[in-house]
């Protein structure tokens, strides 16, 4: 399929968290922007008239939108960040330089610092972040430094030199913000318990600490110290929110190559995500479509060759769902847990929405492609001999037995057709019948069809397991319409498929469209029945309370309800009331009617 235009990719859109990305003519990226809903986002773009004539001029240069859908709002921050630092934008001002997001860095040392930074070195260090928030990064470190002594000093504290007595304690350690490891007052195995615990805080384990906090609270309160304790109670608000881990940057992946796969019965949709030191830099998603029933595996491997050579990719390893052969060169690791399994389930998030999107763009721009690739899916998984272009589903409906009636809906081509629905009272059946009154309506609706030389349905499901079916099948053989129209029943509880002379159902996977489209089918049907069927008991309702009364007509009727509105409002109106719409004596007669005690 063509890419499509600019109206139809907003209009297929998804209501989700996530990075857009502007195009122009000449397939440069020109805007990268963050979204908590790119669809509301992008949209403002192009439905009203901007202020700004940069936001004017760069609208009317964008020719392509591309899209990358995250987990959470945050997620979209730091994403928009990395793509920004890659690309350098045209249009965006902000986030160019090489400031980053902060970090809060272990240093790799004896006696290790912990301190904020906005630069990752590659040097051993351990990096927890990046935060969007520097109140975030600074409760951190007030609640490290207020929970461990830290040297803050940027001393190197070799063995030699604290035994050769070079360095002396500072104020700090008076102060007693520090342990003294400079003049050998502490251990390195004591300092080391602390950076330990220190590292739980980072990941977000700080349950411990929290509680600390919360006693503290209490106490200045108890003190009356009001204002103390309302900073202790927005750092705890603080760290209840933190966001210990991020999928979209994390130094311990670098450099990789991610891909996943999504497909279905015409074509492969697969994900391409590039990792370069623990950043997302690109997002890319290629459709394939299958020849000759090729595999997942098959389709993965085809297109993993060609997206790195499309983007001249030399990660040495790939992040797959599952094991695939590309040689020696290259490490492939299917991931299980941890992070570099939120960062597969990603790119298999994107992979779906990707397939959403282009199923809705179908619809717009070709919908007798979508159509046919319904009819063919449905026609494999119901095991029919012929696409089934007609569908019919019957469905009773009756309340203890009262008014019982049924329904007809028609669908053509996977859609409605409600010209053709019809309805059905039931004459034959007295009672609560469901059985006869299903084997009924068959009946009259198939031997009318056959009398008009009408075409008769591909399908006809019925609303309703065993019993049911049955009763339908009496009449298509009253009809010697067996062998004309498949038929099946579908029970309510389980979703199962029943098929004539199978004792076994058929399980549809409850993702599939067609059942989607049976469920559409059944709900319309028994919406249609209801409609029906409540019309039935209103006009029942209206003859028994109204057309009983002696010298009352239809079109007496008809005026006190339409002034009125109800039959309750009629039987408590005062006798002034009704004389003012029918005159006095057929008043007398209603009021006398509903007062005659």
């Amino acid at each position: 399929m063509d890419q499509p235009n600019l109206e139809i990719q907003l209009k297929t859109l998804p209501n989700q968290p996530g990075v857009y990305q502007y195009y122009d003519k000449d397939g440069v990226i020109i805007y990268v922007g963050k979204a908590k809903n790119l669809k509301k986002r992008v949209s403002s773009y192009f439905n009203k008239t901007h202020d700004s004539g940069k936001t004017r001029v760069l609208v009317k240069k964008i020719v392509d939108i591309k899209h990358i859908v995250v987990d959470t709002e945050t997620d979209a921050l730091l994403l928009e960040n990395n793509l920004i630092k890659k690309y350098q934008p045209r249009y965006n001002v902000l986030l160019k330089d090489d400031k980053s997001y902060p970090w809060i860095c272990i240093k790799k040392e004896r006696f290790p610092r912990v301190f904020s930074t906005r630069r990752v070195f590659k040097d051993g260090s351990e990096y927890f972040g990046p935060y969007t928030s520097l109140k975030t990064v600074y409760t951190l470190l007030d609640l490290i430094k207020g929970l461990y002594s830290l040297r803050t000093c940027n001393y190197h504290l070799s063995e030699e030199k604290i035994d050769s007595g070079k360095y002396k304690v500072c104020l700090e350690y008076h102060l007693g913000n520090c342990k003294g490891p400079c003049e050998g007052l502490e251990t390195e195995v004591a300092y080391n318990e602390n950076i330990k615990a220190i590292r739980e805080i980072l990941k977000g384990n700080f349950k411990d600490s929290l509680q600390q906090f919360k006693v503290q609270m209490k106490a200045y309160a108890e003190n009356l110290q009001f204002e103390e304790a309302q900073k202790i109670k927005e750092k705890v608000e603080i760290l209840e929110n933190y966001q210990a881990k991020s999928t979209i940057v994390n130094p311990k992946i670098s450099n990789v190559d991610v891909f996943s796969i999504m497909s279905d019965e015409s074509y492969g949709y697969i994900n391409f995500l590039q990792v370069s030191y623990g950043s997302i830099i690109r997002s890319h998603t290629l459709e394939i479509k299958k020849k000759l029933e090729e595999t997942d595996r098959e389709l993965l491997e085809l297109a993993i060759t060609e997206i790195r050579q499309r983007f001249n990719s030399n990660s040495k390893e790939i992040y797959v769902p599952f094991n695939v052969d590309l040689g020696e060169d290259i490490k492939v690791t299917v991931p299980k847990l941890g992070d570099k399994k939120h960062i597969l389930d990603l790119s298999l998030r994107n992979a779906k929405y990707y397939r959403m999107e282009r199923f809705k763009q179908i619809k717009i721009v070709d919908p007798d492609r979508h159509a046919n690739r319904i009819m063919a899916q449905m026609k494999i998984d119901l095991r029919l001999s012929e696409e089934p272009r007609h569908i019919e589903c019957f469905d009773n409906s009756n309340i203890q037995g009262t008014n019982p009636v049924a329904a007809c809906v028609v669908f053509k081509d996977g859609k409605p057709s409600k010209k053709d629905y019809r309805h059905f009272n039931i004459k034959t059946v007295v009672g609560p019948d469901d059985f006869a009154s299903m084997e009924e309506v068959v009946y009259r609706r198939y031997k009318r069809m056959v009398e008009e030389n009408q075409s008769l349905p591909q399908l006809i499901i019925i609303d309703g397991g065993k019993g049911q079916l049955s009763s339908a099948l009496k009449s298509l053989d009253a009809l010697g319409l067996r062998q004309e129209i498949a038929i099946i029943g579908i029970a309510k509880r389980l979703e199962e498929l029943f098929y004539p002379d199978d004792p076994v159902p058929l399980y549809l996977d409850k993702k599939s469209e067609t059942l989607k489209v049976i469920q559409f089918l059944r709900n319309e049907a028994h919406r249609f029945g209801i409609e029906h069927h409540r019309n039935r008991r209103s006009k029942t309702a209206l003859n028994t309370e109204l057309e009983t009364i002696p010298g009352v007509g239809e079109k007496t009727i008809v005026e006190l309800l339409k002034h009125f509105k109800s039959v309750k409002r009629i039987s408590n109106a005062k006798l002034e009331e009704l004389e003012a719409v029918i005159g006095h004596s057929r008043a007398s007669k209603v009021y006398n009617h509903y007062h005659k005690n």
